[in-house]
Formats: C-alpha cells, sequence, structure tokens
C-alpha cells in the first residue's frame, strides 16, 4: 500500500508560515514529487490559498482550528486528497492559534492511518515575536512555546531585523526547549531542504511508527487482529504512562457485532457505539514512549 508522506506547519500569527510553504513547493518542484496542500484558517475567507500555484492540489478548511472545531472536515479533506489526488506529500499549513498535539490528533485519522506518514512538526518563529512574548497573553505565550517545544525542524525567521545578540539569545532559549531540533536563523523562511527530507520515520516489525528524534512526540498506529475482552481493556487503559496524550480508534469487543469507537484525551477515556464495521486500527501520540511495551500490552489483550 503506498503511504503519503504528511508534514505539520507549525507556528504564530505572522511568523512566516506560508512564505515557508511555497519556498517547500518549489523545492518539492524540483526534485518531481507530487505535493497537496491542506490550509486551515479561522476566518471564513481564506487570504493565503491565492499564493498556491494553481497546479497544486489545494484543500483549505476555513472557519475554526483544526484542533477544536473542525477534526471531521480535516479528515474528510486529508482522504479526499489521498484517494483523487494519491500524492507522494502533503504539506498541512496550520493556524497560529494551533496545538501540535491536537493538530496530530485531527490529521490522524484511524480509517486511513495506514496510508499516512507523519514525519514531523516545521515550526517557524518570528524572531522579534519571540523576543517579545513576554508582552503577549499568557496562553498565547505557553502556544508559542509548545509550538517551538514538539519541533522536528525550527526556523527562527526574519532574522535581517535582529542584532548579533538577539540571535544569540533566541538560539540559545530555542535550544533549550527543544534541543532535539535541527535550528536554522534564516530570512523569507530560506532554509536546506535536505533537512526536511532527513526528518524520516522508523518502522520495525508491525509497528509504524513515526520517531520525531529521540522519541519526544511519536505517534503509533495498532491494528486489532482479534475481539478483546472489556475489562482487560480498561486495564491496559490505567497502566498507561501520562504522556500518552491521545488515542482514538475502533475496538473489537467481544460478543458486539461492532467495533466501538474509541477516543482518549489526556486520561480521560470514551467509547461510543458504532453500527457499521470499521477498519481496526487504533493511533496513539505520546511523548518519550516505548512504543515497543505499548504493542506487548496490547497484544496480550
Amino acid at each position: 500500500m503506498k503511504q503519503t508522506d504528511i508534514y505539520i506547519l507549525s507556528g504564530f500569527l505572522g511568523s512566516g508560515k506560508t512564505t515557508l510553504l511555497k519556498e517547500i513547493l518549489k523545492k518539492e518542484k524540483g526534485i518531481g514529487r507530487k505535493v497537496a496542500v491542506l490550509m486551515n484558517e479561522l476566518g471564513k475567507v481564506s487570504i493565503d490559498s491565492s499564493e498556491i500555484d494553481e497546479d497544486t492540489p489545494l484543500k483549505e478548511l476555513l472557519g475554526g482550528c483544526v484542533c477544536c472545531t473542525i477534526q471531521d472536515e480535516v479528515e474528510a479533506q486529508i482522504q479526499t486528497l489521498l484517494v483523487e489526488e494519491k500524492p507522494d506529500v502533503i504539506y498541512f499549513e496550520t493556524t497560529g492559534a494551533a496545538h501540535p498535539v491536537e493538530t496530530i490528533d485531527g490529521i490522524l485519522s484511524p480509517v486511513f492511518a495506514d496510508c499516512l506518514r507523519f514525519k514531523g512538526i516545521i515550526t517557524v518563529i518570528n524572531g522579534k515575536q519571540w523576543l517579545e512574548r513576554a508582552t503577549l497573553n499568557a496562553p498565547v505565550q505557553q502556544l508559542i512555546i509548545e509550538q517551538a517545544r514538539h519541533a522536528s525542524l525550527l526556523i527562527i525567521n526574519k532574522e535581517d531585523q535582529l542584532t548579533e545578540a538577539e540571535k544569540a539569545k533566541i538560539s540559545f532559549e530555542l535550544q533549550s526547549i527543544c534541543p532535539h531540533a535541527f535550528t536554522i536563523l534564516t530570512t523569507f523562511s530560506k532554509f536546506p531542504f535536505e533537512k526536511l527530507l532527513e526528518m524520516e520515520s522508523q518502522v520495525y516489525e508491525n509497528i509504524q511508527k513515526t520517531s520525531i528524534h529521540n522519541l519526544h512526540l511519536s505517534t503509533f498506529v495498532y491494528t486489532f487482529k482479534k475481539s478483546i475482552a472489556a475489562d482487560q481493556f480498561e486495564t491496559f487503559l490505567r497502566e498507561l504512562p501520562d504522556t500518552i496524550y491521545r488515542i482514538k480508534g475502533y475496538v473489537p469487543f467481544h460478543q458486539a457485532k461492532y467495533p466501538d469507537l474509541f477516543q482518549y484525551s489526556y486520561g480521560m477515556p470514551l467509547f461510543m457505539k458504532e453500527d457499521m464495521k470499521m477498519p481496526l486500527n487504533m493511533v496513539f501520540i505520546g511523548e518519550n514512549i516505548d512504543w515497543k511495551k505499548v504493542e506487548e500490552a496490547l497484544n496480550k489483550l
């Protein structure tokens, strides 16, 4: 089965994500991969989509953020791109208000999880905005830090507006927050494209696992081969590490005609009855997790 690479472009409002996307698309054209773009805007009208060439398949998600109000629409648009366009790679430019964990959760549907290979997060930081972040309200400050902390590739943009001392200060602070990421200072979002291509996922045995440098934030897809006991599954959930943030998928329980839709968010489980057969995939998102142990525990159910 063909797997499509998918990257998330993250960064707060005004950091330069669309400029970065245009730079990436130019490089992708040079190596001949078929590219598709997902673009999420909080408003009802897209401002940035006109920047993308007409020959690049583009789906827009307007009027909400992927991490809360339009997750179902995200899944539908990705499914459409996979079926109609069959791209080699998808770039998902998020809104400036999107949290990285919720964004990954939004794009990894159990329905097509085995068709996508999540490659990582590219975060753009506006250098001046980073230095002046203390003037922003507390939730926004925390969001900007989270967008940086979960990146595989950190692009500190608009370096032409910074002094040498400011460049050193920003680099030091970001490397302290996100030591595993490749960090580069740049202007107009220019960066060495090979660093993006090096964001490789790892696959071993029947686990599809994206390791974002040293098991920082990673995903894991498990496929059930048989039905399981509900009480054993609940025991499994209670024993999970606190740094598993999200789980969603379809669980086949004994005596049930159809699988249950299961969702888990920061320790809170939710089961919903389904009335049709669904792919028995379960998607996990966590930080510094040994997915081999999780797989072994699931296999014992």
